[in-house]
């Protein structure tokens, strides 16, 4: 680690119980070996009686010694450290356990480096650093934990198994680290399991929190596995295995979801009195009567203990069930992945874990009939939520909203509404639905993940919660706050502003809440930074976990149909009258809004019209599907000057009402070129203008003006011309070379096909797909996320030569009076603090 860096103070807590020499060593190689520089050690003495207590504190009199008057197992005695510690990063290490020098130095730099780790999981060896501890962690499908490669010569195992870090479901309690923070939030190991699988069920619930467990192989320790329980206990006495039976039935009934434990805790609870009769060779049909008929006998039937310990294990877990179903409502409450997303980290769920033959049958068996093979890949829930209508009359966000619930339906369960009054849908591979403000709970409450567009957050306060564990996708593609600085000219001075303050509110809640964002282009994610920058959302932990952010906020632009476009029924030459076979038609698509220049175009096709009259201009939809979208005055100035100068009905032509989603391949198809004409403003330069990926899908010639990101796009690729802004000579000849060069328009026409492969939707939306397939919390998000390193309080003499500084600047600022000025406002300061905590 770099020379002179201030470190997290990591706690090292070692539990003791009837193992002092063990417990010894342990502590003597932690205070001489470790080479981290800013480390606690507390041992617990776990109620073992006896002068263990003495000789641990004669031996290292430098450690915090912690007594507690009973025995409360492995996990109640880390709690009990845990709650001494003064470190921001906690760390267990077994009494018969003692750590490489650079075990705790490794781990640490992990978890500085990597914010959504909140467990490191130690490699651990034998004492002679031969033999496999741990390397790496497994889950059965029903709650057994496990340690691949335990007890095999680590040369045997293949290198890419320990020697490389790797996320895991869990680490191992005999050698771990875990964010304090992070340790409290989740209460620390579940004491109910005493000893085993405490481990697990942590790991395991960080996981179903968005956390991360990684292990480290360069953080080593070596292990003398099972010293202590052998100290205290024989394995014919059935206790260890009573833990490991009881624990694994606890463990999944918490973690597990509901449709996964319906099916796996009936089988897992057959299986494991299987296992019991398998283990103790116990004659299971000896009382059936189908096997006949002999002698009556009423004596006791020996029963040995390591049968008998798993039909405890089943009585005691039933026992635990009150509680046990309380803390399973908290971390299901809490969970924001699924089971499918931890399949990768069970690494072999259907492994029997056990080689006895009568019990390998009924595995078998179980697994079929219960069909445990499928009840891990339940599919994820995803509601997408758009305020826009949803009817064959689609606009730009319920097409948007349309297509990423296409999408994602061939991977997950969709459902997609609409809080428009407007639903009318077509039919869809997915559900469809349209919901009020209160009538959006419970579809909230259904999903996993949540995906937002417009001012839907604002319906949706349940979202907005401090403790909601939602993962929401926040879909910026829409800068609503710049188009409204055109939008609302029209509107008093105030009320614009208020206006402008009003969704700007909305954005900054989106950007405050969102773990992952959306937005259409390069220009806008730059923009979206900078906001987020300056709302301080842009924090170190954020940037460290991904200083690319690409993570958090991805470039997903419109999209376009991967089939291309085939005539289905009449299009604009059959619709409207005054234009034949043979015009040039210039097709402008989508609505008409206020950041657009169609006038300039009217007075183009005026002046085109003079040498080329079969020019003909058709505006695609001038009233917007959506009856909340208020009209805009630019269509009807629009209407006006095509009037004044005789052009319509004969040259510009006005299509009254929006054309139906699927039938407007008919109208392009019609078009010799497609046209967007806007003014040079700051929404220009953020825009997106959706209706051009229309222009590629149909392979329409584009005329586009300068300043937006397609403007660049069009230029570079050439496909088609850019003009200045509020240019009609320019925009005319333009329209003209575009429409009548007919060497020009082909070679647009074929660069065309290959760039609108880009913009198909499962392009477009592969940053979506990816984020969906593993959805996480954002790094700043996580639950029990705390700094690692603080600053220390200034005292003492560094206070004094601090304020004497003070002191001299503000003479040298202001003089007397305004050290008197600065000296009353820290009076005041202090005092309302002080009223505040009384």
């Amino acid at each position: 680690m770099p020379q002179g860096e201030t470190q997290p103070l990591v706690s090292v807590i070692v539990v003791n119980y009837r193992g002092a020499e063990d417990t010894i060593t342990c502590l003597r190689a932690l205070t001489t070996e470790l080479d981290y520089p800013n480390f606690e050690i507390v041992c617990v003495e776990n109620g073992s009686g006896g002068d263990d207590a003495a000789r641990i504190k004669a031996a290292v009199p430098e450690v915090t010694l912690i007594e507690s008057p009973d025995n409360t197992g492995f996990a109640g005695g880390c709690n009990l450290g845990a709650r001494h510690a003064n470190g921001t990063v906690l760390a267990f290490l077994n009494n018969d356990a003692r750590p490489d020098p650079a075990w705790a130095s490794a781990a640490v730099a992990e978890l500085r480096a990597q914010p959504t780790v909140a467990a490191v999981a130690s490699k651990v060896v034998d004492w002679e650093g031969t033999g496999t501890d741990f390397v790496d962690g497994g889950l059965t499908w029903f709650g057994m934990g496990y340690k691949r490669h335990a007890g095999s010569p680590l040369a045997d195992v293949p290198a890419a198994e320990h020697e490389v870090g790797k996320d895991v479901l869990f680490a191992t309690g005999s050698a771990m680290f875990v964010r304090a923070g992070v340790f409290a939030e989740l209460g620390g190991f579940d004491e109910r399991f005493f000893m085993f699988y405490e481990d697990v069920d942590l790991g395991w619930r960080l996981n179903l929190r968005g956390w991360r467990v990684r292990y480290v192989p360069e953080s080593l320790a070596y292990h003398r596995h099972h010293a202590t329980m052998a100290a205290v206990d024989a394995p014919d006495t059935g206790r260890e295995t009573f833990l490991l039976e009881r624990n694994a039935l606890a463990a999944m009934y918490k973690n597990l979801s509901d449709e996964t434990l319906a099916r796996a805790l009936p089988a897992a609870l057959a299986l494991a009195v299987r296992r019991a009769t398998a283990r103790g060779d116990l004659d299971a049909t000896q009382l059936d009567l189908e096997k006949g008929v002999g002698p009556v006998e009423t004596g006791p039937v020996a029963i040995p203990r390591t049968t008998l310990a798993g039909m405890l294990a089943i009585d005691q877990f039933v026992e635990l069930l009150p509680s046990l179903a309380e803390s399973r409502a908290v971390e299901q409450e809490a969970r924001v992945r699924t089971d499918a997303d931890l399949i990768p980290l069970l690494r072999k769920a259907l492994e029997p874990a056990y080689p006895l033959p009568r019990y390998l049958d009924a595995h078998e068996i179980l697994v079929t009939a219960f069909g445990i093979e499928r009840v891990f890949g339940q599919r994820r829930k995803i509601l997408v939520i758009t305020g826009d209508a949803i009817t064959e009359r689609m606009a730009g966000p319920a097409i948007r909203a349309w297509n990423i619930s296409a999408t994602l339906a061939n991977e997950h369960d969709v459902h997609l509404v609409t809080t428009n009054p407007l639903a009318a849908p077509l039919p869809a591979p997915f559900r469809i639905s349209a919901a009020t403000r209160r009538e959006l709970e419970a579809p909230i409450a259904w999903a996993d993940i949540v995906i937002l567009q417009g001012h839907v957050l604002e319906l949706a306060p349940v979202l907005k919660k401090e403790h909601s564990t939602k993962i929401v996708v926040a879909d910026l593609y829409d800068p609503m706050h710049l188009e409204l600085l055109e939008q609302g000219k029209g509107a008093a001075d105030d009320q614009r502003a208020l206006d402008l303050i009003g969704v700007t509110k909305v954005l900054d809640a989106q950007l405050e809440r969102g773990d992952f964002f959306l937005c259409a282009s390069e220009r806008q994610r730059h923009f979206w930074l900078g906001h987020l920058a300056a709302m301080g959302r842009l924090t170190p932990r954020l940037y460290d976990a991904d200083p690319t952010t690409q993570s958090l906020l991805a470039v997903v632009p419109f999209g376009l149909s991967t089939e291309a476009p085939v005539r289905t029924g009449p299009g604009l030459r059959a619709t409207l009258d005054g234009i034949g076979d043979t015009d040039h038609v210039v097709l402008w698509a989508g609505g008409v809004y206020s950041w657009f220049d169609p006038l300039t175009l009217v007075r183009a096709i005026e002046k085109l019209r003079q040498r080329r009259g079969d020019v003909r201009l058709v505006f695609l939809g001038m009233k917007h599907p959506n009856p909340e979208v208020a009209e805009m005055d630019i269509g009807a100035r629009t209407i006006r000057l095509a009037d004044s100068l005789g052009l319509t009905d004969k040259h510009v032509f006005f299509n009254e009402h929006w054309v139906p989603f699927g039938d407007r391949q008919n109208w392009l198809l019609d078009a010799n070129c497609g046209v967007t004409t806007h003014f040079e403003h700051v929404e220009t330069t953020f825009a997106f203008r959706t209706r051009v990926l229309d222009y590629l899908w149909a392979g329409l010639p584009i005329v586009t003006t300068d300043g937006d990101a397609f403007a660049d796009l069009v230029r570079e690729e050439k496909l088609g011309v850019v003009v200045p802004a509020e240019d009609a000579d320019a925009l005319a000849a333009a329209l003209e070379k575009s429409l009548y060069d007919e060497e020009f328009a082909a070679g647009c026409v074929e660069r065309i096909a290959v760039v609108a492969q880009r913009y198909t939707w499962p392009t477009a939306l592969k940053p979506l797909v990816e984020f969906c397939r593993d959805p996480r919390p954002a790094a700043d998000r996580l639950p029990g996320t705390a700094d690692l390193v603080v600053t220390p309080p200034v005292r003492g003499r560094e206070m004094v030569r601090r304020d004497v500084d003070l002191v001299r600047e503000y003479l040298a600022d202001g003089g007397p009076k305004e050290l008197v000025r600065r000296v009353g406002g820290r009076v005041l300061k202090v005092a309302k603090e002080r009223l505040n905590r009384g």
